[in-house]
């Protein structure tokens, strides 16, 4: 317990030191150090630490420690204030995770439902199919949340379509439109990735099965990230003016928090209009990569069940997720 107090006082301590550098103004080492009762070593240790998450700090001599450019920091307080009081306790902001599914797992068995992460950074995000989710500090929204269905897995058909169409919807909402959703968990802008979605399972057949729903969306990505091994772009370049990243977090989340009951209810059949008008891939030619074997067809929308409808030879079979990969032709 005292280790993990500890690495709880050391997030915030990192947290409120990125806070006072955000002003745009040089802070000296003495006067950190006085700010948190610290040594000076120990402010500097610090900053080497929040450093090495990517966050680029000036260190002059004589004039002390600064931001290179502002970051919107998450806030809990800002995004509650968007969300109905009564569940404010439902909502958690970290610093630095290995990944907010992983930490919602951890979580789970105590839980209540509809309970929310958003983190700063990850070291260890991760996409579908195991891919490596780059989560740099600061630049984008990484956060998970903990759905329960009651009626098992089989009430879960086209949840990450169902999210698709609500993160959509909620850019649409601020101002962000012509994104466009690719089957089954991403969301595109002119060919280019800017979210995806990884929805991960617990629980067995037949009954009470929880859902992880991981979401990451591209904000405002350092020019010089790297790792990331397909076109993408970020909402500091589509948008045509500046969006607040806890705004936006709890526009989200309000929507989600709607939604999610009336996919229980209901499955997908209230979300298809929108899923079809925003379809990247409807009426193109694609290819279905499915491990070692391929069919081309072209892209005919989705079934009610979130099974992606490929015509080929005058025939329309429908596909459902798990391991296949879409590839435009």
């Amino acid at each position: 317990m005292k280790r993990a107090q500890s690495k709880q006082a050391i997030q915030e301590i990192r947290s409120a030191l990125l806070l006072m550098l955000n002003d745009a103004e040089f802070h000296s080492g003495e006067d950190l150090a006085d700010a948190f009762s610290l040594s000076r070593s120990a402010i500097s240790n610090h900053i080497k630490a929040l450093c090495e998450l990517g966050i680029e700090i000036y260190s002059v001599k004589g004039r002390g420690y600064k931001l290179s450019f502002p970051i919107d920091l998450l806030n809990a307080s800002l995004i509650a204030q968007y969300l109905p009081a009564t569940k404010h306790h439902l909502l958690q902001v970290e610093n630095l995770v290995t990944s907010t599914n992983d930490l919602v797992k951890q979580l789970q068995p105590s839980t209540e439902k509809g309970h929310i992460i958003l983190a700063e950074a990850q070291s260890a995000g991760r996409g579908r199919r195991g891919r490596t989710w780059v989560s740099p500090f600061g630049s984008s929204l990484y956060m998970s949340m903990l759905w329960r269905f009651e009626q098992g897995y089989q009430a879960m058909s086209g949840l990450s379509l169902m999210i698709g169409v609500v993160l959509n919807n909620t850019l649409q909402q601020m101002g962000v439109k012509g994104c466009q959703l690719k089957w089954p968990n991403d969301v595109y802008f002119e060919g280019k990735k800017l979210a995806g979605i990884l929805i991960e399972v617990e629980g067995q057949a037949g009954s009470s099965t929880s859902a992880i729903i991981g979401v990451g969306l591209n904000v405002n990505l350092p020019n010089d990230v790297s790792g990331i091994d397909q076109a993408f772009t970020d909402l500091s370049h589509i948008s045509v003016k500046k969006l607040s990243r806890n705004e936006l977090a709890a526009r989200f989340i309000e929507n989600l928090w709607k939604a999610l009951p009336q996919f229980e209810a209901q499955g997908l059949h209230p979300f298809l209009n929108d899923w079809q008008t925003s379809d990247l891939f409807f009426n193109k030619p694609i290819k279905l990569l499915m491990g070692d074997k391929s069919v081309q067809g072209i892209s005919k929308g989705i079934d009610a069940s979130g099974a992606l409808l490929l015509e080929s030879a005058g025939t329309v079979t429908a596909y459902h997720g798990g391991e296949i990969s879409v590839r435009s032709v």
